[in-house]
C-alpha cells in the first residue's frame, strides 16, 4: 500500500480559509454505500433519527500560538530575537512540547517573554522542538494564555492570512468543555445550538468524549509504505457513561456515528475485539488504514481532507479505496470547499445499519 494511493488533485482555490455562516449552512455530501447526494450540514435532522448516536469530542482548542523574544548579552551589546511558538503537547508536569521558529535561534537556558505576565524557559531541544517551563500554571497559566496566544490556525489557513479575533469563535465548537488541543475537530464545527436542539427532538441522542488535538494532526507521512507510518500519540478519555450510552446504542441496533476522525479513532481505541465499549483514558496512537476491521464505527462525519494523510487512509478504510477516489472526484467537480474550514461529508458504508 503506498502513500501515492491515497494522492488527488486539488485546485488551491478550493482550500477554505473561512468558515460558511451559520454554521449549519456548510454543504453535506452524504455518501451511503455507492449512492452519492448533495445536500447541507442542516440536513442531518432529515438523515438522522431515533436509534441514532452521534459521538462528540468536547475538546477545548487553547490559544496555542504565541510570540515573544529571546534576549541574550553578546559583546556589542544586547541581541533581541522574535521567536514564534506554537505549543504542541502537554507534559504531566505541567511543561510543554513546542514547535518554535526559528529554533537555531534558542538555547537551553535561556528565556522567551511573551507578555508581562507570562515567560517561559527554555528546558531542553531536541529533534526540532523545544520543551518550555512557563512561569504560571494552572489558571494562572490559561488566564495568560488567553490574553497573549492566538488560534493555531492549520499551516494550510496560516499560509494564507493570519489568525485574528474571529478564529478564537469560528475555530471552537459550541460543545468545546475541556481546554488542551492545539487544533480543533473540524467536522464538529459545522454544530450550533439550535442543529444541536432540532436533532435531540428528532430522537438522536449523542455521547461526549474527549481526545486533544495534537499539533502532529498536521504532520505529513514521510513513508511510501503507508503501513510503517508511525503516528502521533494524543491522549483521551471515554467515561464509564460514554462507554455504557455507545454499548446500549448497539444493543439497540443503533447506529454509532462519530463526528470527525478524532471522536472515531478514540472510541475505536476504547473498544475490545467484539465492539464492546470500555471506560478508557490515555494516550492513542491508532493508525487506521485500510484493512483495519471496525470495532463500534456504523458512519463517520468528517471534512475533507489533505492528500496522502492519515485521515485520508481512515476515510478509505471505512468506505473503501475505490468509492473515496469517487467521493472526492465528486467533491471537487462540485466545488466542495476543503479542510479544517471547509464543508463536510457524511460517509455510510455498506452493510452496516
Amino acid at each position: 500500500m503506498k502513500l501515492s494511493d491515497f494522492d488527488f488533485d486539488l485546485p488551491e482555490e478550493l482550500i477554505a480559509t473561512r468558515p460558511i455562516r451559520p454554521r449549519p449552512a456548510a454543504r453535506l455530501l452524504v455518501a451511503e454505500g455507492d449512492r452519492i447526494r448533495d445536500m447541507h450540514v442542516r440536513d442531518l435532522v432529515d438523515l438522522l433519527g431515533p436509534g441514532d448516536r452521534l459521538v462528540l469530542n468536547d475538546t477545548k482548542v487553547i490559544p496555542a500560538r504565541l510570540t515573544g523574544t529571546r534576549a541574550r548579552q553578546t559583546p556589542q551589546g544586547e541581541a533581541i530575537a522574535r521567536i514564534e511558538v506554537t505549543l504542541a503537547e502537554p507534559r504531566p508536569d505541567g511543561r510543554w512540547s513546542a514547535l518554535v521558529r526559528p529554533l537555531r535561534k534558542l538555547r537551553q537556558g535561556e528565556e522567551i517573554r511573551f507578555s508581562d505576565r507570562l515567560t517561559a524557559h527554555v528546558v531542553s531541544i531536541d529533534d526540532g522542538r523545544a520543551e518550555l517551563d512557563f512561569n504560571l500554571k494552572g489558571e494562572d497559566f490559561d488566564a495568560a494564555l488567553a490574553q497573549a496566544g492566538a488560534m493555531p490556525l492549520p499551516p494550510y489557513i496560516a499560509q494564507r492570512r493570519a489568525p485574528d479575533e474571529q478564529d478564537r469563535e469560528d475555530y471552537q465548537t459550541v460543545f468545546a468543555r475541556r481546554p488542551g488541543a492545539v487544533a480543533a475537530p473540524t467536522a464538529s464545527l459545522h454544530f450550533d445550538d439550535d442543529l444541536l436542539a432540532r436533532l435531540a427532538e428528532r430522537g438522536v441522542a449523542f455521547t461526549h468524549v474527549t481526545l486533544h488535538v495534537g499539533a502532529g494532526t498536521f504532520l505529513p507521512v514521510k513513508v511510501e509504505d503507508v503501513t510503517t507510518h508511525k503516528m502521533h500519540a494524543e491522549w483521551g478519555e471515554v467515561s464509564a457513561e460514554a462507554a455504557a450510552e455507545i454499548n446500549a446504542t448497539r444493543a439497540a441496533g443503533g447506529r454509532v456515528i462519530p463526528v470527525g476522525t478524532t471522536a472515531l479513532r478514540l472510541i475505536e481505541s476504547a473498544a475490545d475485539p467484539d465492539g464492546l465499549m470500555h471506560p478508557w483514558q490515555g494516550e492513542t496512537d491508532i493508525f487506521i488504514y485500510p484493512g483495519y476491521r471496525f470495532r463500534v464505527t456504523d458512519g463517520l462525519m468528517t471534512n475533507f481532507h489533505l492528500p496522502k494523510s492519515t485521515l485520508m487512509m481512515l476515510v478509505s478504510a471505512l468506505m473503501g479505496m475505490d468509492r473515496i477516489r469517487r467521493i472526492y472526484d465528486h467533491a471537487v467537480r462540485n466545488r466542495y470547499r476543503f479542510f479544517s474550514y471547509g464543508d463536510a461529508s457524511l460517509l455510510l458504508p455498506e452493510g452496516r445499519n
